[in-house]
């Protein structure tokens, strides 16, 4: 019996009953955010380790790890890496103190997330404001849910496929960065786009 143990979240492929002579084998494939983890399978005896994208190795107890060419990585799970759901992409929005208002880096974001919004079929997107703990929590609450709206109005269903949009309000709950009352931190006045 083979035992794979697997150290890392990390995507690979198997390729299992291929045809004629073929051998089976599996493949280590660059994960999502640019990591690569590594595979280590053992049996008979044997130990192989493969830890580099775009390599594999034979499940056959060979212990060969060999470079597996883009072409035959397509060809052999091209179908089942197309099936790959579209990972869920998160972008936080920042406030001037006070207000509604967005600071410039964000407004300059607004255009990658409604690209985003775009390449999600059937988008479901999560929109929660959150503020600093300066001033009244009530306020806030009413202030971060003001932020989240604003926000969610670039999500106009007519224009682009979005199943829901989601709306909510943490005020000065869940801070990003921890901070005592009345403290004013720019980067707990944030709207949390999420994007699935």
């Amino acid at each position: 019996m083979t035992t794979i143990t697997l150290p890392k979240t990390l995507t690979f492929a198997v390729a299992l009953a291929l045809t004629g002579c073929a051998k089976s084998y599996l493949v280590l494939l660059e994960d999502h955010d640019g990591s690569t983890g590594k595979v280590i399978f053992s049996g008979a005896g044997s130990e192989t380790v493969v830890e580099q994208a775009g390599y594999g190795a034979a499940l056959d107890n060979s212990k060969t790890v060999f470079k597996v060419e883009q072409e035959k990585i397509n060809k052999d799970f091209g179908r089942a890496l197309a099936s790959e759901p579209v990972l869920p992409e998160i972008f936080l929005l920042y406030f001037e103190t006070g207000g509604t208002k967005l600071t410039a880096e964000s407004a300059a974001l607004i255009p990658k997330i409604i690209e985003t919004a775009g390449k999600h079929p059937a988008a479901d997107i999560s929109v929660i404001g959150h503020t600093d703990t300066v001033g009244d929590a009530g306020k806030n609450e009413k202030l971060a849910n003001e932020r989240a709206v604003q926000v969610s109005k670039l999500f106009d269903a007519s224009k682009m496929d979005v199943k829901e949009v989601a709306v909510t309000s943490h005020g000065e709950k869940n801070l990003l960065i921890k901070t005592g009352d009345e403290t004013s931190e720019p980067r707990n006045r944030r709207v949390e786009v999420t994007i699935r």
